[in-house]
């Protein structure tokens, strides 16, 4: 019987909207479990997330039945309805419309996971916004600064 296989590996970057600290302690010790079961669900197990009170990076092997755009756009869906229904403090929660999808090899995995799994730690020298250019940058991504952050 004929295959199709990949292995397409993929970090994902995205914020709440006007970088609101809404991912607390007390709601991100279920919210990215949460986040983890929506990519399986979507055959997109994710390897590893984490993220601060702002926003998330998460490192998943992408399904080769789906696209980038409606992978992000169901974990960013059901996980925004599911912060919701965590209190009043979350009525108000929404993600950025946009997000950073950027592929990496194989090699690049042990050292992507101790890079996100330091995220607090990382983000107490840089903020989002200087992270998220590097990262724009370092794949030579170009943008416009008036549309990059809604």
């Amino acid at each position: 019987m004929p295959q199709s296989l990949s292995n397409i590996l993929v970090h994902f970057v995205f914020s709440t909207k006007n970088r609101e600290p809404f991912i607390r302690p007390e709601i991100e010790s279920e919210l990215h479990p949460y986040i983890a079961t929506i990519f399986k669900a979507n055959e997109s197990p994710a390897l590893t997330i984490n993220g601060t009170a702002d926003h998330v990076h998460i490192l998943c092997v992408l399904s080769r039945k789906i696209s980038v755009a409606a992978l992000i756009e169901d974990v960013k869906t059901n996980s925004s309805s599911w912060i919701k229904t965590r209190g009043d403090a979350y009525a108000d929660f929404y993600w950025q419309k946009g997000y950073g999808s950027f592929s990496i090899g194989q090699s690049n995995v042990a050292a992507l996971k101790t890079y996100i799994a330091a995220q607090k730690t990382h983000h107490r020298k840089i903020s989002f916004q200087d992270e998220y250019r590097v990262f724009l940058k370092k794949y030579e991504i170009d943008f416009d600064e008036r549309y990059v952050w809604q």
